[in-house]
C-alpha cells in the first residue's frame, strides 16, 4: 500500500457509494472547493451541490455529483456522508435534462404559489448532474 494515500468513506442514505483508498479528495465546501491530500488536517465541512473528484490509489480519477452533506476529515481517513451521489457514468441525462426542462418551467411560470428557492436549487441539482455527466464523454475522448 502506497504511504501517499488515505482512506475514503462515502455514503448516501441508500448506499455506500465508494470505499476504499486514495491519492486525493475533492469536494464543494459551502465556504468553498477544497482538497485533501494524505496528512490534511482535520476538518469538518458542510457540501452544497456540486461535483466531488477524488484518484484512487490506482491513479484512475473519479467524478460524482452530490447535493450535498457533511465530510469529516481525522487522521487520514475522510468520511463523506452525502444527502445523495451518482458517478458521472450513472448519470441518466435524458432525465437529467427532463428535470432542467421542469425547473425552468417552473420558474418562468412565476406562478404565485411557486416556491422559488425550490425550483431554483431544482435547476442547479440538474445543472450539475448535467456538468459531471460530461466527465464521461471527456475522459473517454481523452483515452
Amino acid at each position: 500500500m502506497d504511504e501517499k494515500t488515505f482512506k475514503l468513506d462515502m455514503v448516501a442514505p441508500d448506499r455506500i457509494v465508494y470505499k476504499g483508498r486514495v491519492r486525493s479528495f475533492s469536494s464543494p465546501g459551502e465556504l468553498g472547493a477544497f482538497q485533501v491530500l494524505y496528512n490534511h488536517a482535520p476538518l469538518l465541512s458542510s457540501l452544497v451541490v456540486g461535483e466531488i473528484k477524488f484518484t484512487d490509489e490506482d491513479g484512475s480519477t473519479k467524478y460524482y455529483a452530490t447535493s450535498g452533506g457533511f465530510v469529516e476529515v481525522r487522521e487520514n481517513r475522510v468520511l463523506a456522508l452525502l444527502d445523495a451521489a451518482e458517478r458521472a457514468d450513472e448519470i441518466d441525462i435524458d432525465r437529467a435534462r427532463e428535470s432542467k426542462k421542469r425547473a425552468l418551467d417552473r420558474i418562468k411560470s412565476r406562478a404565485s404559489d411557486l416556491d422559488m428557492a425550490r425550483a431554483k436549487r431544482s435547476l442547479e441539482r440538474a445543472n450539475n448532474r448535467l456538468k459531471v455527466a460530461q466527465r464521461t464523454t471527456e475522459t473517454a475522448t481523452v483515452s
